[in-house]
């Protein structure tokens, strides 16, 4: 049985981990590092770039990067290129096959099976976008898990004191607050609340416009209007973000930023951490409501606190911290690591569903863990009411039923607005998805029952069904929400993903090839030269012939539109020159 990875896919940077000798280590990304870029490229060569190699061309091709797709997921965002039509779950399940790629080089067999994390306040079609991603990206994704559950979940593997832990996460473009209670061999989430909008990219946004006023003000050049020049304050501006968390102050140099009246202008400015904490400061105290709600749902109060855990790049900025000590009351705990523990948390648990129990630490039992439904589920009923059925923080999988009726006299059919939100009225909350119940027996208004059961599976993705009590005949419901990809849809990005990965296999051997040709035709003349006239005709004709040959073919050879024929054939020709040049004894 192949080993179940676990998958942090955030909006800034994406990390992968799996357990190993009963401990989850996290796998390097191809530069390296710990971390991948959530970045996918596509060069005018028509090749396709993930990760750290993508990230860094950003700046020369910047039309054709994208970035912070995550903020996307469950909407009807796209971008067009070259033609093509690319959603949201497109692009992530190419960082996600990045992921998978990595961590096949790094186990030296195949993966199929994943954990995927999604923040705690993703909604049902942000979820089941996640999941398609995973599908496209050719990985069997065995449960969706919210992400402050999952770094709770790596530190409850090592900390066995029996606790009530706050985890506060603030990433590249999403904030979590979990308050969840650790102990017995549980891991129970008593209640979440977060912002969807809110990340490392909106501090990074505040001194990327900070360097366009300043630099306006200074040159009476609006910044904003250049394309490529935007790209470099935008990376200037996530740099400085990471080293004013260290030093009080961050010099920001950018030569040759754009032209003025034909001129090179370059940028020399410097953000102090006071000036950055003042830009930011609204964006800081966004952050309280949702963990004032937390706390509240949980039913405790902050001196109830155990540990508080940061998790999140974006928790590494000193007013955060600062921000959290004042609401919590307590230094916030930094023995995890904010970027690594949350895939961590997710290999632990794909652990676990493939049988192999995870051990706490403080009972010596199996670790069990408890999740919940981030926001609650209603019904829209006469007046445009929404009537709640399951109410935010239910411990997950749960199934409610609930019997309605027909609101107009010898109604034969009942359509069923599901609803997501918090908000008395239906208008104002996200819509789930639409159900029609057909074929209901004439009566008179509030006559006939429907029972309509909803299902909430482990990975917070709801499922619905619906019965006429009258006829004891069930019906099936389709979810119809726009933002979702259809089977079709799916199935094409998948032999899209495949087509790719094949076209990217061929370059890789074009490019060998091509340079182990490039290589041989360059000894190979070299050698003919030296041998002069001491070499054998018949084979100095032979050499110089597969010279031409291969020459001819390497000119010709383009990488982005190159053949599995035209490789073969680079191939047996270089091999056929490899062959006569040996008979000149190189």
């Amino acid at each position: 049985m192949g080993k179940v990875i676990g998958i942090d896919l955030g909006t800034t940077n994406s990390c992968v981990s799996v357990i190993e000798n009963n401990m989850p280590v996290i796998i390097p990304g191809t530069s390296g590092s710990m971390t991948t870029p959530s970045v996918v490229a596509f060069t005018k060569k028509g090749e396709q770039l993930v990760g750290e190699s993508a990230r860094r061309q950003a700046v020369t091709n910047p039309d054709r990067t994208i970035s912070s797709v995550k903020r996307h997921m469950g909407t009807n965002w796209s971008v067009k290129i070259d033609g093509k039509e690319y959603k949201p779950q497109t692009i992530s399940a190419m960082i996600l096959r990045q992921l998978k790629k990595d961590a096949e080089e790094f186990l030296g067999e195949a993966v199929t099976d994943a954990v995927i994390t999604v923040p705690a306040y993703f909604n049902d079609i942000q979820r089941q976008a996640t999941k398609d991603a995973g599908r496209i990206a050719g990985l069997n994704v065995l449960r969706i898990i919210n992400e402050p559950t999952s770094a709770a979940l790596s530190y409850g593997l090592n900390h066995g004191v029996a606790q009530k832990v706050m985890v506060y996460d603030l990433g590249g473009g999403t904030f979590d607050v979990s308050i969840i209670e650790i102990g017995d061999g549980v891991v129970e989430v008593l209640a979440t609340a977060g912002d969807n909008h809110l990340g490392g990219d909106d501090f990074d946004d505040r001194i990327a416009q900070w360097i366009v006023n300043s630099f306006k003000a200074e040159h009476h050049t609006d910044l904003s209007r250049d394309f490529a020049a935007m790209q470099r304050v935008r990376d200037a501006a996530e740099r400085t973000k990471k080293e004013l968390s260290s030093s009080g102050s961050s010099h920001i140099v950018l030569p040759y930023l754009t032209q003025v009246k034909g001129e090179p202008v370059h940028l020399d400015l410097t953000l102090t951490r006071a000036k950055f904490e003042e830009l930011v400061s609204d964006l800081i105290e966004r952050t309280a409501d949702p963990v004032r709600n937390a706390l509240n749902d949980a039913r405790i109060t902050p001196s109830q606190l155990g540990r508080v855990l940061l998790v999140g790049g974006s928790t590494r900025i000193p007013a955060i911290q600062e921000k959290v000590r004042q609401m919590t009351g307590k230094e916030p705990s930094k023995n995890i690591n904010p970027d690594e523990c949350v895939a961590k948390g997710a290999a632990i648990l794909g652990s676990t569903l493939q049988g192999n129990a995870i051990v706490a630490a403080d009972t010596g039992k199996d670790l069990l863990l408890l999740d919940v439904t981030p926001m609650s589920l209603s019904i829209e009923t006469v007046g445009g009411v929404a009537t709640k059925l399951v109410d935010r923080n239910t411990t997950l999988p749960t199934r409610y039923s609930r019997i309605f009726s027909t609101a107009a006299p010898y109604q034969r059919t009942v359509e069923i607005h599901v609803l997501q939100g918090e908000r008395p009225m239906a208008r104002d909350n996200k819509t789930i998805g639409k159900f029609r119940l057909k074929g209901i027996k004439a009566a008179p208004a509030g006559v006939p029952q429907i029972e309509v059961t909803f299902d909430i599976d482990a990975n917070g993705i709801l499922k619905v069904s619906a019965r006429d009590l009258d006829t004891g005949k069930e019906q099936s419901i389709t979810i119809t929400a726009n933002d979702r990809m259809s089977e079709e849809e799916i199935r094409q990005a998948m032999a899209d993903a495949a087509n790719y990965a094949g076209q990217d296999q061929i370059r890789r051997e074009a490019m060998e090839v091509l340079n182990d040709s490039q290589s041989l035709l360059a000894k190979t003349e070299q050698a003919l030269k030296n041998a002069g006239k001491q070499l054998d005709k018949s084979v100095k004709k032979q050499v110089k012939t597969d010279i031409t040959r291969l020459r001819k073919l390497v000119t010709k050879c383009r990488l982005d539109k190159v053949t599995e024929e035209e490789v073969e054939e680079m191939r047996t020709t270089k091999s056929q020159l490899e062959s006569s040049a040996a008979q000149m004894q190189l």
